[in-house]
């Protein structure tokens, strides 16, 4: 195989890696505290070709990041939404371990544990689950302490990372930590009543998309010719034997 046509193929590849992830995006767009992602790309030189194709250089897939720009805050008067205001998010358990959301429409279990709308239970500042009584409307203060009417039930706990755009998505609005440490964030800010929305621009992402898939039919326009181009010349030469 050409040169040219590594080189399509692998572009093809990349852009199916940018389809899924404008796919998930575009899922998302209204989930709440989830965070859209930005694919990059990187050359790949084929060293065992370098003496003898030097054209042989894929496109590769160059990472993913997530995009931590803030989603808008919207009051739901809800006692048990509640929203990061700026960076930091909240810890939940999951069978994996722990993982991370911004995504604050919390509930109550049966055992009056507080979770996610997912089921995953949220931890307290101390490390375990935070169970409510049901004494009383729950809300939330600005420092993240969780009351059942007068009775303080626990204090949400909430963790910040080096590079929070290297979180990767497990779920939905769920990220797990892949090699880095979480860091308590003792200034977060807390808006009770309130959800973060998804950062994703409809608008934006479907103009990407439309791009993405043009660029698609144009590398498969590519390799048909070229490889109508190399069946051309396989008959020319054949035929002449």
């Amino acid at each position: 195989m050409s040169g040219s046509q590594y080189i399509a193929l692998s572009g093809l590849r990349a852009r199916v890696d940018e389809l899924d992830r404008l796919a998930s995006d575009i899922a998302n767009v209204g989930t709440s505290g989830y965070k859209g992602e930005r694919d990059t790309k990187a050359a790949a030189e084929r060293e065992a070709f370098d003496a003898t194709l030097q054209t042989a250089i894929d496109t590769t897939f160059g990472g993913r990041r997530l995009d931590m720009t803030t989603g808008a805050l919207a009051p739901t008067g809800r006692g048990l939404d509640v929203a990061i205001d700026g960076p930091g998010f909240f810890v939940v358990s999951a069978p994996g371990g722990p993982r991370y959301t911004r995504n604050g429409h919390f509930t109550v279990d049966g055992d009056r544990k507080l979770i996610t709308e997912d089921g995953a239970t949220v931890q307290g500042d101390d490390g375990k689950a935070i169970t409510l009584s049901d004494d009383g409307e729950f809300h939330v203060d600005s420092d993240g302490t969780v009351w059942s009417g007068t009775t303080k039930s626990g204090q949400l706990a909430i963790v910040n990372f080096q590079d929070a755009g290297e979180l990767v998505h497990e779920t939905g609005s769920r990220l797990r930590a892949d090699g880095q440490t979480a860091a308590p964030l003792k200034t977060a800010v807390v808006r009770g009543g309130t959800l973060e929305q998804s950062n994703v621009s409809i608008a934006d992402r479907i103009a990407e998309l439309t791009t993405v898939s043009r660029g698609f039919e144009a590398l498969q326009k590519a390799i048909s010719m070229l490889m109508n181009d190399v069946e051309g010349r396989a008959i020319d030469q054949l035929g002449r034997r």
